[in-house]
């Protein structure tokens, strides 16, 4: 029988982390715990002991939603040809929500807890790296740089491309979808220009948390 690699995001409902285990056979669990709930971590470490299921704390530090991506992206690293199921059931609302995220974009199976039963969450495999053209990932890039950029007009000079391309690239048309709708950049209409910068997930896409 094939065991699974458990993710659990440490939170309010660790009691669904034991429903989860009777419905998966588990080799190991990653136990991701936000500073507060340390001491709630420590305490499911002991008891995964006792039913003799080996785990690895990993505090977030930070950031939580960034770190939720980033710990869950080593881990896939790490855990490569095994079976990874992430147990978005056990945080509190916040890391839910960066668990179930995480798991969509990166393509990771994923599962609540409903009235006592686990329910498999309908998580789609895609990549944004498929659907990223050189052009947005240039200008991606362009935007991930410190001195970069105030406005698409800036945007435009140091990318050297014009700006009806770049405002393409950054809106999109019917036919494409641009950088804004992908979710990895954002505007912002600042004295009557619009302000440009990278969004917490095409951060975390150019730092290779997402796949």
């Amino acid at each position: 029988m094939t065991k699974n690699i458990i993710i659990a995001p440490v939170g309010d409902n660790m009691n669904a982390l034991y429903v989860g285990l009777k419905e998966f056979p588990t080799e190991r669990v990653y136990l991701l715990a936000p500073e507060d709930y340390a001491k709630a971590a420590e305490k499911a470490a002991k008891d995964l002991e006792r039913f003799g299921i080996p785990s690895k704390t990993m505090p977030l530090k930070g950031d939580v939603w960034e770190d939720m991506f980033r710990k869950i992206g080593e881990i896939s690293i790490a855990e490569k040809g095994n079976n990874i199921i992430i147990n978005t059931a056990t945080g509190d609302r916040t890391t839910t929500c960066a668990a179930t995220s995480a798991a969509f974009v990166n393509g990771i199976k994923a599962f609540s807890i409903e009235k006592g039963t686990a329910m498999l969450l309908p998580v789609l495999k895609f990549s944004y790296y498929k659907l990223l053209t050189d052009r947005k990932m240039e200008i991606l890039k362009m935007l991930a740089k410190p001195d970069c950029c105030m406005s698409l007009e800036e945007l435009s000079k140091k990318s050297k491309m014009s700006l009806p391309l770049i405002s393409y690239h950054i809106n999109g048309n019917l036919k494409s979808e641009g950088l804004k709708k992908m979710g990895l950049a954002e505007t912002n209409e600042m004295r009557g220009r619009l302000e440009i910068k990278l969004s917490m997930l095409g951060r975390m896409l150019l730092n290779g948390y997402v796949s």
